[in-house]
């Protein structure tokens, strides 16, 4: 066996898995204000940034060979509230951000998040009675609403991560009624109900907002029988693609996706993940490239099509080098 390792274009010929950039969907945090670029201290090296600073992003990732960007708002208190109505408002801080990347010319696609956790007072990704339990018919009518919202301002993909029951169904039905035809919907068909999320909330700014939690909608991390369910559920109602979200602790699951079902299947390396990474690096403990490429080299192994991941732009230049 090691005569085949024994040089590095002999590896190379026979390397079973490959990554690229092209793999790669870079996340971006967007904030209001004016060239700006808060640091999220849970998140190091990863920021929020103002509209104006996106179309230069964009492009950035364009030049590195990263093909889609996804955004995510920092949502100011004043403008949430118990029904999440600036999901809706077509001058939010998202649609603002996909149209200045539109216009900038950057070619690269553009994913927009659909759920409504970002703009509730409560911070579920849908509207709640009176006793706090999430509504699912009442959330997917907002959810469509949000999504056509998105591709209006120019989204490529528009992506449902609130994981209420039927949303795919609704959203695709009201893409082709209004003429969407083009646009993608990106399921995050298996996401779980993780303690990985912490750092993402905190860049969004809904970490102190949520009340209660959210295992009765997003799934018990003890099920992998249950993600092959909500997986085609969703490819049958009507999803390009679909997401397996956290993703290191996933890798079984996006296996048994990518193994299963005959549509593209991306994973998320959540907020928690890169931290973790970021913390082992500054203690001295791990090296960030070597880490960096071999987790990344992990999903494909598992069969992912793409992954989202905070590290894109650092590792597509040590890909590209």
């Amino acid at each position: 066996m090691r005569r085949l390792r024994r040089a590095g274009w002999s590896r190379a010929l026979v390397a079973e898995t490959r990554l690229s950039p092209a793999d790669l969907i870079w996340p971006l945090f967007v904030r209001e204000g004016t060239d700006l670029a808060e640091p999220i201290e849970t998140m190091p090296g990863v920021f929020r940034h103002s509209v104006d600073r996106l179309p230069a992003l964009a492009k950035e990732a364009e030049a590195l060979g990263i093909p889609a960007i996804a955004l995510f708002p920092y949502t100011p208190a004043d403008r949430r509230s118990e029904d999440g109505k600036e999901a809706l408002n077509p001058d939010n801080l998202v649609c603002r951000a996909l149209q200045a990347i539109r216009d900038s010319g950057a070619n690269v696609g553009l994913l927009s998040d659909v759920a409504l956790d970002p703009y509730t007072s409560h911070g579920h990704d849908g509207l709640i009675d009176e006793t706090g339990h999430v509504l699912n018919d009442a959330t997917v009518e907002v959810l469509v609403k949000q999504a056509l919202n998105q591709a209006r301002a120019g989204a490529d993909i528009v992506a449902p991560s609130d994981m209420m029951d039927g949303r795919i169904s609704a959203i695709r039905a009201a893409l082709e009624s209004f003429g969407f035809h083009d646009t993608q919907i990106m399921a995050y068909a298996a996401k779980y109900a993780s303690g990985f999320y912490g750092p993402f909330r905190d860049a969004v700014g809904a970490g102190g907002y949520l009340k209660g939690d959210k295992k009765g909608y997003q799934m018990d991390p003890a099920n992998a029988r249950e993600a092959l369910r909500e997986v085609a559920l969703d490819i049958a109602e009507g999803a390009d693609s679909v997401m397996v979200k956290p993703g290191l602790p996933y890798l079984d699951i996006v296996q048994r996706v990518a193994e299963r079902f005959d549509v593209p299947v991306f994973a998320y390396c959540v907020s928690g993940e890169y931290a973790m990474v970021e913390a082992a690096v500054a203690a001295g403990m791990m090296e960030r490239d070597k880490v960096v490429l071999e987790i990344l080299m992990a999903f494909r192994r598992a069969g992912a099509s793409g992954i989202l991941s905070y590290h894109a732009p650092h590792a597509a230049r040590l890909l590209n080098a």
